[in-house]
């Protein structure tokens, strides 16, 4: 059975404390720490293994996209991990969970789907953005 080498998340680079809340959309690159709150989407930019670690404390209102998340805390939404997903103890997620990697401590709480993908396209699922990865054919109808 082959191991999976061992996550070294990406140096924080951005952190939001304890006590604060962001109403909007955050993008972000590398590794953004939450004590706070987000009320909006949270976006990693693509290939810079952006990391979303959320603490105890932090809470995400929105969809989260982003290579890596650490969560310990809250999130009210779908979220899109091209990577992993690792959910502490106090995790805790209402909406659906796309991943490629998923690691789950006794205690978490998915209340709704957790979906695996190895696939790009299955990520995008959902995404009401209106981006997709693939442009699917209609067949055309005969005469």
């Amino acid at each position: 059975m082959a191991r999976a080498r061992r996550f070294k998340a990406p140096k924080v680079s951005t952190v939001i404390g304890q006590g604060t809340t962001i109403t909007g959309d955050v993008s972000f690159a590398g590794g953004l720490h939450l004590d706070g709150m987000i009320k909006g989407r949270v976006t990693g930019e693509a290939e810079t293994r952006s990391t979303l670690t959320v603490s105890e404390q932090g809470a995400v209102e929105g969809d989260v996209r982003v290579d890596n998340l650490i969560l310990n805390g809250a999130v009210v939404g779908d979220v899109y991990a091209s990577e992993r997903v690792e959910l502490a103890t106090n995790a805790r997620v209402s909406g659906t969970v796309y991943y490629r990697l998923l690691e789950m401590a006794m205690g978490a709480e998915v209340n709704g789907q957790l979906v695996h993908s190895e696939e790009e396209e299955a990520r995008m699922l959902g995404h009401d953005g209106g981006e997709r990865s693939v442009a699917r054919e209609e067949p055309e109808p005969n005469p």
